[in-house]
């Protein structure tokens, strides 16, 4: 038991199937109940898909584990309607600090702009997460809970995926046209189906101590290499809610992990660190003692037949850069309206095809970020070691020396650049910054009939088109009766006008007064600009002049129609 959580429990029902011996026939069953199962099937609620979420468990996960959401996250999270509960909860922060020994040689600030709804990052114990997650699945009338369902066998035909279900009353079979594995890094999902996961083990280990005390240390990510208090190593500090510090400590390979966990081995190293600030004996309790190796691997293709894995039972990388539920929640993100799509008959199935190649593409820059990390992190020859204190020593007064140090590139969205969803820009338009098709949408402040709120917050889980006026009322009667008309074969694109003035545009099209020009600027927007906006939050298309006809082809395109 934890000091400072109390775990839920969460009711078991014995399945009415049991009874009647029937076959439980639904459109999306969702294998497990952590952050990405359980934000697949919100996702999917938003799209108006029934789901049943299926986990052998009662409560949420054991333990310390996930601790860093960032900002894409977080505006996934928002969509979701947990975003505010977690950023409540949360130690928000955007300043990371690394230290070489004793000296401070680099830092960084996650969003160095104001006028972002988000922080870079929040710290939230991964079980709070989890819960706010199921207690907003609950409250929904197209989510169905099973706790303690355990999935004993999987068995697909061409059109439908077929599991048996263990419970403590007894056995049932559910048949789905669609089955979202979200079992974890284990994944038994994926064992049933004989599929492989391929990568590598990391040789070292890492000590976690989840530590509570009273400690006025900034809301900051600081970390040490070859510190005095732990020589040869290196050291993770992260402020958590509830008083509650994590501290991961490097161990090397050949530690006994049994023997590092006990705690006369645990809380010498703690107390070391702890005086090293500033001299004080700090009182402290542990919460949570682990010892972890960690993997980067994943699977050749994340959809096999109706059968679409996300999270760490598609991908795995270190914890270094805070990779893993980030990117599982952007799995999720990715492939809900895509699977509503083909569900309704709106797009084929290879829009499913996209949703592996995207999140493959994503999952592989992780992989290599997280590799980088870990390899300067934990050198595995002297040569190496010594280049990296090289950098370390250089860091301090050169730049070039700076832009080396790598104590976890940490977790930012993927830039979908060479997706075949995307529409290029048009031959003479020419657009700066970062708003290319293909890339995740930036935030800015916005005004909703006077009231002052989110871009973000008003896009989301269909297709918009972004219109940019000077005035809203300067619109010329063709662009609105386009704008108002787009559809490509019953795919609705809902258009938004983003004004420097408030008005109303004939039509009833909904206006966005732009505050101080930010999102004009955001988007390199001049009067006239168009951006079509996936349900993801995604750019598939932009340019410099309204044409409807060149809207509906780029809608074909992204999904898969053209």
């Amino acid at each position: 038991m934890l000091k400072t959580y109390t775990y839920p429990k969460f009711e078991y029902r014995t399945p009415p199937e049991i009874a009647s011996g029937q076959t439980l026939k639904v459109p999306v069953v969702v294998v497990g109940a952590g952050p990405v199962g359980l934000g697949a099937a919100l996702d999917l609620q938003l799209q108006d898909v029934p789901v049943l979420v299926l986990d052998e468990d009662d409560t949420v996960s054991i333990g310390s584990r996930g601790v860093c959401y960032a900002k894409r996250a977080l505006e996934i999270l928002d969509r979701y309607g947990v975003g505010d509960a977690v950023c409540s909860k949360g130690v928000s922060w955007n300043v990371g600090r690394t230290f070489f020994r004793e000296q401070e040689v680099y830092n960084f600030n996650l969003v160095p702009e104001t006028d972002h709804h988000r922080p870079g990052m929040v710290n939230l114990q991964q079980y709070y997460l989890e819960e706010y997650l199921a207690a907003r699945a609950a409250s929904l009338p197209q989510i169905e809970l099973r706790w303690r369902n355990k999935v004993v066998s999987v068995a697909q035909t061409g059109q439908t995926v077929t599991l048996k279900v263990e419970t403590e009353d007894g056995f049932y079979i559910v048949e789905a046209d669609w089955l979202i594995a979200a079992d974890g890094a284990r994944s038994p999902i994926r064992r049933m189906l004989d599929l492989e996961i391929d990568g590598k083990v990391f040789m070292d280990r890492f000590l976690i101590a989840d530590v509570v005390m009273k400690a006025d240390f900034p809301s900051e990510r600081w970390f040490w290499f070859d510190p005095p208090f732990h020589p040869g190593q290196s050291v993770l500090l992260h402020k958590q809610t509830d008083s509650v510090f994590r501290i991961d400590f490097q161990l090397g390979w050949h530690a006994d992990p049994e023997e590092a966990k006990k705690p006369e081995h645990v809380l010498p190293r703690i107390k070391a660190m702890l005086g090293a600030f500033d001299g004080t004996a700090r009182e402290f309790e542990l919460e949570w003692v682990s010892v972890y190796t960690f993997q980067c691997r994943r699977m050749g293709r994340f959809n096999h037949g109706r059968v679409l894995f996300v999270g760490d039972a598609a991908h795995q990388v270190s914890p270094f850069g805070a990779r893993g539920a980030n990117s599982g929640l952007q799995d999720a993100d990715n492939l809900g309206w895509k699977l509503k799509l083909v569900i309704d008959g709106k797009a084929p199935a290879a829009l499913l095809d996209s949703y592996s190649e995207e999140r493959i593409f994503a999952a592989d820059e992780n992989l290599v970020n997280s590799t980088r990390s870990t390899d300067f992190i934990t050198p595995k020859s002297k040569v190496s070691k010594t280049f990296r204190n090289a950098v370390l020593g250089m860091a301090k007064e050169y730049a070039f020396g700076r832009a080396l140090v790598n104590s976890g590139r940490l977790s930012v969205p993927a830039f979908l650049i060479a997706s075949s969803l995307n529409s290029p820009d048009e031959a003479g338009d020419t657009f700066a910054g970062r708003m290319l098709p293909g890339a995740p949408m930036d935030d800015a402040p916005v005004l909703d009939n006077g009231d002052e709120g989110w871009l973000l917050n008003k896009v989301g889980n269909r297709f918009f088109a972004l219109y940019f006026a000077d005035d809203p009322e300067s619109l010329d009667a063709a662009t609105v009766a386009g704008l108002s008309g787009l559809s490509f074969d019953g795919i609705a694109v809902q258009p938004l006008v983003i004004s420097r003035k408030p008005g109303i545009v004939p039509g009833g099209i909904p206006v966005l007064e732009d505050l101080r020009g930010i999102a004009a600027l955001r988007y390199d927007a001049k009067r006239g600009t168009v951006y079509l906006l996936r349900p993801d939050q995604h750019v598939a298309a932009r340019w410099r002049t309204f044409d409807a006809a060149k809207v509906k082809v780029a809608v074909a395109r992204a999904t898969c129609n053209a």
